[in-house]
């Protein structure tokens, strides 16, 4: 194509009046243009998902009713949008310069001028294509950097990547399972911004601590006078995260009576605000994360297994960082480099020794806990090589000295007495956080304090 040549474009043609569709639809072939017709907004919403489109003409006014409008509106949740022409009569035009504020392109008034309205689907046709080859290249870059903010070549990492890249175009609810601090709420945003929501919000909840009541009114929000303090009526996370995604972190938190209003949620994609009688329509890709076993909890009836089955569509599992030592380097560096250009520091890098501190530690925090250490070394050194003098306390030689001398302490005892001995030293090293003890020890919560009971500790 010349620079000069219009795009021949896929165009939709809307109008009750027939004679008048065929005329538009003529003129538009006569060019060049791939040209469809339909006659009311059934059959343009019909069509509209059978086949893409760069421009829709649509008369505003069929059947007496503004369905133009809807045109419009649908027309807009595609990706990428097609660029929308509203033919009108002269006293339609309040509701055509409504119809521009709502992002149509432009608007012709009736009668029909042919040159005119060749000419304006021809340059809508021009923006059309501007846009596709945008999206092309945004295309084109997330699949080579979308997940760029997830770091780690690690076999175990690399299979969660290889999953998740594959999950994304799709709306299959993803449960992401792991330890604290391995990065679950970044996982659950790549796939976000590399799936077709990725226009629309990704809304994130934390299920952690919230009492039923509170969750309730997170999740679905309410009306004015729902309760004492509401004051005016406010839409929760599932009418917030509408068309997108919404990331329920610490779901097997969430208490008994809610798995079961979460349920019916995703059975008939409808919430109800607190307070109201009044059903809502939500589109919602469910994303959900969680630091505990949740088959343990199914079996042990603290997790409905129905809401289980539910969320579990494509299951990841996050490695620890303990069992994936060969990224540590990686995120040593990265981290290096974030907190050297927020603090404005001057750093070179890290000693081999340093270094080798950092790998040999267990990191029962994870990434997150490797990252809050990077950073404070960074902001507390005084020179440009961080040493083993920048590393934390608890990463210290001599915290590894007493790790190393209570495993040999285990030698030539018993397989009980050296679980009591595993358990009492793990429950000491977390300062009795048994959530946290049992994650480290990679047994349930449940089995945990039967075995503490067990050994009187």
């Amino acid at each position: 194509m010349s620079e000069n040549e219009t795009p021949k474009a896929a165009v939709l043609v809307v109008d009750d009046e027939q004679d008048h569709a065929q005329v538009m639809c003529e003129a538009l072939q006569r060019q060049g243009h791939r040209c469809d017709v339909t006659y009311n907004l059934g059959e343009a919403e019909a069509r509209l998902k059978q086949k893409s489109y760069n421009v829709i003409v649509t008369d505003l006014v069929m059947d007496g009713k503004r369905d133009g409008l809807e045109v419009l509106r649908k027309a807009k949740t595609l990706i990428p949008p097609p660029q929308v022409i509203l033919v009108s009569a002269h006293g339609d035009i309040p509701i055509a310069v409504q119809a521009m504020n709502e992002g149509a392109y432009g608007f012709i008034e009736k009668p029909l001028d042919l040159n005119h309205f060749r000419a304006q689907v021809n340059r809508a046709a021009e923006l059309a294509s501007l846009h596709q080859q945008n999206q092309i290249l945004r295309d084109e870059l997330t699949e080579q950097s979308g997940f760029e903010g997830i770091v780690g070549k690690s076999a175990g990492m690399q299979r969660v990547l290889t999953t998740a890249r594959q999950v994304a175009a799709s709306d299959i609810p993803v449960l992401i399972m792991g330890e604290s601090g391995t990065g679950k709420e970044l996982i659950a945003r790549a796939i976000h911004y590399n799936s077709r929501r990725r226009k629309k919000r990704m809304v994130a909840l934390n299920c952690a601590g919230l009492s039923e009541n509170i969750l309730e009114d997170e999740l679905f929000g309410h009306v004015k006078g729902a309760f004492t303090g509401a004051q005016s009526e406010r839409e929760g996370r599932f009418e917030h995260a509408d068309g997108g995604t919404l990331f329920m972190d610490e779901i097997g938190d969430m208490p008994a009576v809610m798995q079961a209003k979460l349920l019916r949620v995703l059975e008939n994609g409808e919430i109800v605000r607190l307070g109201s009688n009044e059903a809502i329509k939500v589109d919602v890709r469910l994303i959900s994360a969680t630091n505990r076993e949740l088959d343990e909890m199914v079996a042990e009836k603290q997790f409905r297994e129905d809401l289980f089955f539910r969320i579990k569509g494509v299951t990841l599992v996050l490695p620890p960082l303990r069992e994936r030592r060969e990224d540590i380097p990686l995120l040593i560096h990265y981290f290096l480099q974030e907190f050297a250009a927020k603090y404005n520091r001057e750093i070179d890098g890290i000693s081999p020794a340093a270094q080798q501190m950092l790998m040999s530690f267990s990191w029962p925090g994870n990434i997150r806990q490797l990252r809050t250490a990077l950073e404070n070394m960074v902001v507390l050194t005084t020179g440009k090589l961080l040493g083993p003098e920048s590393l934390p306390a608890e990463i210290q030689p001599s915290a590894g000295a007493e790790q190393i001398a209570g495993m040999n302490n285990l030698v030539g005892i018993s397989i009980e007495a050296a679980e009591k001995e595993l358990i009492r030293n793990t429950l000491k090293m977390v300062d009795g956080n048994r959530e946290q003890a049992a994650r480290i020890l990679r047994i349930g919560e449940r089995t945990l304090y039967r075995k503490i009971r067990e050994y009187g500790l």
